[in-house]
């Protein structure tokens, strides 16, 4: 689809050079079409951007929805199926860390994360926000014993964890003394991340 390798190019070159980097004839030339299809297909190039952004929220979106939808139901259940169900939503979201299509995403929200602008607001309205919602219900459950403020933290750290294993890929490798996260370091990063969970959620958890 047209549309749909402008917008993979546009996330490479906006990921990697930011918005004012990023040439909108290079994006046509990496994506195999003409620069008129940017102007007709988005308007310009601050159109292409937010349209980068709503096409990371979206893929996101459908591939945590599986994990959030089954999570949701242990919100305001027991304290055990609370912190079971914030593991197993930690590890999906782990498992698209690990996926090679995020490399891409990555570099785009981390440089919305620095200096957001409308973009991040799509980022975090079209995805982040269901993840953020779900994790802070389970954790409320899970820690009835937390105030508000310590429940936001201990969600957002949780997912931080995750976040770690793309955000953090050069550091992973290097403490793991591995050059690449194959599939016996990504089995024991997701293990440890499942455990770090369950400890911090509840003492009873096994």
């Amino acid at each position: 689809m047209l549309s749909s390798s402008l917008l993979d190019a546009a996330i490479d070159q906006f990921g990697r050079l930011g918005f004012e980097g990023a040439s909108t004839r290079a994006i046509a030339r990496a994506s195999g079409t003409a620069m008129s299809s940017i102007t007709y297909h988005f308007g310009g190039k601050q159109g292409l951007y937010l349209a980068a952004a709503e096409h990371i929220a979206q893929a996101i979106r459908e591939l945590q929805a599986p994990a959030l939808a089954a999570a949701r139901g242990a919100a305001g259940g027991s304290r055990r199926d609370a912190a079971i169900a914030m593991a197993d939503v930690l590890d999906s979201f782990a498992a698209m860390m690990l996926r090679p299509e995020t490399e891409g995403w990555a570099r785009f929200i981390i440089r919305e994360q620095q200096f957001p602008t409308e973009a991040f607001d799509r980022l975090y309205a079209g995805a982040m926000a269901a993840i953020v919602d779900v994790a802070l219900a389970l954790v409320r459950t899970a820690r009835p014993d937390l105030e508000d403020a310590d429940a936001r933290a201990t969600g957002l750290l949780l997912v931080g964890q995750a976040l770690v294993l793309r955000a953090g890929r050069a550091s992973v490798t290097r403490v793991l003394g591995i050059e690449t996260i194959d599939e016996p370091a990504a089995a024991l990063l997701r293990a440890r991340l499942r455990a770090n969970a369950l400890c911090i959620l509840s003492e009873t958890v096994g």
